[in-house]
């Protein structure tokens, strides 16, 4: 994992997420998702790229059942930006690393 790639838990989401000055990403993921792996090198490059502007974590859906329950996460990945504490926007599935960039890129 990217050293800019922060791990959240449903015990560190509100302090590391919801009361965050800079805007987040949070991708909901699994280590038995393709998907999530697939999409994992475009999620740790943005995590470098934009580091300073954005913060980046994982959340494991098996580990933490309370924040995916809580946005109704209910495929994965599905990747939330939040920004004041709302989300913002919400992916689901697998998006390209650009897409991903410019759908982030409005809220930086």
């Amino acid at each position: 994992m990217a050293e800019n790639v922060l791990q959240f838990t449903d015990a560190s989401f509100e302090s590391e997420v919801l009361k965050s000055p800079v805007p987040v990403l949070v991708d909901f993921w699994a280590p038995w998702c393709g998907p999530c792996r697939m999409i994992a090198p475009h999620v740790e490059a943005l995590a470098g790229e934009l580091a300073g502007r954005l913060k980046v974590g994982k959340l494991n859906v098996d580990e933490n059942l309370d924040v995916p329950g809580r946005y109704r996460v209910q495929g994965i990945p599905t990747l939330l930006l939040f920004k004041n504490g709302q989300v913002r926007e919400q992916i689901v599935g697998y998006t390209s690393k650009e897409a991903l960039k410019s759908t982030i890129a409005s809220h930086l």
